[in-house]
């Protein structure tokens, strides 16, 4: 092997290290690419969807009511979750006559896979630095209401779910 030759060579394990670290660097602090386990959030998201989270997205600013976010399941922190914040904190969040009332107001709920068909009346009163989440598909989500550790701490949360997308690597679908 002549000196040109190796040095092209060494050019394109530099290109493909950069490649590497700089993917590692994105996944690790900027995104989550994950793949969505189960029917809780249906129709949002279909199970089997895969789903891009910006892990940056509350540095500036605090989660608001209804987005999706990522986040270790308070039960059992080696399990992610994906719900949608329902209650932010100091809010008083009630579940009566299967509808969801926050602040005493009814929350409207376009996203949601069918009618709630809970027949009991729950209260929860979010604690501050502490969000109350639920699945869209409330029928069959084990979600907050149901949960030992009920809210999700601010400080857990890993991102905010932005958008989804399928296997094709073509259609990408923002998440509301």
């Amino acid at each position: 092997m002549n000196k040109e030759m190796i040095k092209e060579i060494f050019s394109y394990v530099k290109i493909f290290s950069v490649a590497i670290i700089i993917a590692f660097i994105v996944n690790k602090c900027v995104i989550v690419n994950a793949e969505t386990p189960t029917g809780s959030m249906e129709n949002t998201i279909q199970v089997g969807d895969r789903y891009i989270g910006l892990r940056l997205a509350y540095v500036f600013e605090e989660p608001q009511r209804q987005d999706i976010i990522i986040f270790p399941f308070p039960d059992n922190e080696k399990k992610t979750y994906i719900k949608r914040v329902i209650g932010i904190p100091g809010d008083v969040v009630e579940i009566r006559n299967d509808q969801v009332y926050v602040n005493g107001e009814l929350l409207d709920e376009p996203y949601l896979k069918e009618p709630m068909n809970l027949k009991q009346n729950m209260t929860f009163v979010v604690p501050e630095d502490s969000y109350f989440v639920m699945g869209d598909n409330r029928n069959t989500s084990i979600d907050a209401r149901y949960w030992t550790n009920t809210y999700v701490k601010s400080d857990k949360i890993i991102a905010k779910a932005l958008f989804k997308y399928y296997d094709d690597g073509i259609t990408f679908e923002m998440m509301e």
